[in-house]
């Protein structure tokens, strides 16, 4: 069994996925998860499919040096409009996010529609040394920066419905003031007149 970084509350129904040492850029996946989370797992899915046709960009936040600007990106809100579209990370999230939405739907107790992404995080692994040959007889370091993801998808609960109380208790009662209150609460003692 492995271990994520966060262990979600028994009581709430999640379903999970992880992959380790991927050979995906670490930053392309780090700006692909910190754009999904908190979205419904179905619009995720739809938004790393567009990714892959160019038809969305993912809006790069954290690591923004010599990314381009896209005029796409003004869509997001990205600062400098910076964006790209990193296909080959977004496959692999797309993996495992649907594999994640599997995990659920093998579990049972979980409706998959209601599902949204409660939890994603990127880690650097570490990189794949490889060398490459330099001028003068001289060797440099030739390094891949792969990465470890994990996803934990989480129900979404259902909202409560409002009361149709006309009492004045619920939210939309008669309003009442501070002083109001106050002389309610107030307690004649004795028999003075006011």
């Amino acid at each position: 069994m492995t271990r994520y970084s966060v262990e979600p509350d028994a009581a709430l129904a999640t379903c999970k996925s992880r992959g380790s040492h991927l050979r995906i850029h670490y930053k392309h996946c780090r700006e692909i998860a910190h754009h999904i989370h908190g979205m419904p797992a179905d619009k995720a899915l739809r938004f790393l499919d567009d990714v892959m046709a160019f038809k969305a960009v993912v809006p790069f936040v954290k690591y923004t040096g010599g990314i381009g600007r896209k005029a796409m990106a003004k869509q997001c809100k990205s600062p400098g409009n910076n964006g790209r579209w990193p296909v080959k990370a977004t496959a692999v999230v797309k993996d495992l996010l649907q594999n994640a939405v599997a995990n659920g739907e093998a579990k049972g107790l979980l409706d998959v529609s209601a599902l949204y992404i409660s939890h994603a995080q990127v880690n650097r692994a570490p990189a794949g040394r490889r060398r490459t040959y330099r001028a003068h007889g001289r060797i440099g370091k030739y390094a891949s920066q792969p990465a470890h993801i994990e996803f934990i998808l989480t129900e979404k609960k259902t909202g409560v419905e409002k009361d149709d109380d006309e009492d004045g208790e619920g939210a939309r009662g008669v309003r009442i003031t501070r002083k109001a209150a106050a002389k309610r609460r107030f307690v004649t003692v004795g028999g003075g007149s006011n």
